[in-house]
């Protein structure tokens, strides 16, 4: 078997690993560094349950190469939290309710960093179309747009009232 060593910043931590040179992103993030909110849907691209972020856009971590990586910035929903804290996007989806089973839930939020740092106010239309590559058999997405657009104003809110919790760009782990 073929290895290649990577240097991948995972949730702002610099990591130098030796892969095998076959093994996707899915289970480098579960197997390597015990990152278990990345979940393995279809294996296939299709059901976006394995969306993570690199350098800020949305990717299928089980179609892509743990090799493909080195020099890259990679964020999971584990990266999502600061000090502690909950982003607004995760108190969003709790409070409307976006949660059910919570599988797919990860794969959720990761899109809708994506989303917020392409459409800082989104439409209920644009979260619909940038969210579709995300499958949900609980909450018939309506809840998971009311959590997006909840989100919005809680960041809004956090940024006139200059609070750190609306973070740098959108989100926290996305490149400056």
């Amino acid at each position: 078997m073929q290895y290649v060593e990577i240097n991948v910043t995972v949730n702002g931590e610099l990591y130098n690993k030796t892969v095998p040179a076959n093994k996707t992103l899915l289970r480098f993030l579960r197997e390597d560094l015990f990152l278990n909110g990345v979940k393995e849907g279809c294996n296939e691209g299709e059901c976006g349950a394995f969306t993570v972020l690199v350098d800020g856009e949305p990717m299928n971590s089980c179609l892509v190469l743990a090799a493909e990586l080195n020099g890259r910035e990679v964020l999971t929903v584990e990266g999502l939290a600061q000090d502690g804290r909950l982003h607004p996007l995760q108190e969003a989806f709790i409070e409307a309710g976006a949660i059910q089973c919570g599988y797919c839930t990860p794969g959720m939020l990761m899109s809708a960093v994506a989303l917020l740092n392409r459409y800082p106010h989104p439409t209920r239309a644009q979260i619909r179309k940038e969210m579709e590559g995300n499958i949900c058999r609980c909450t018939g997405y309506t809840r998971i747009a009311d959590a997006v657009l909840l989100a919005v104003e809680k960041m809004d809110t956090a940024e006139k009232n200059q609070s750190p919790q609306r973070n740098q760009k959108v989100l926290a782990g996305t490149k400056k």
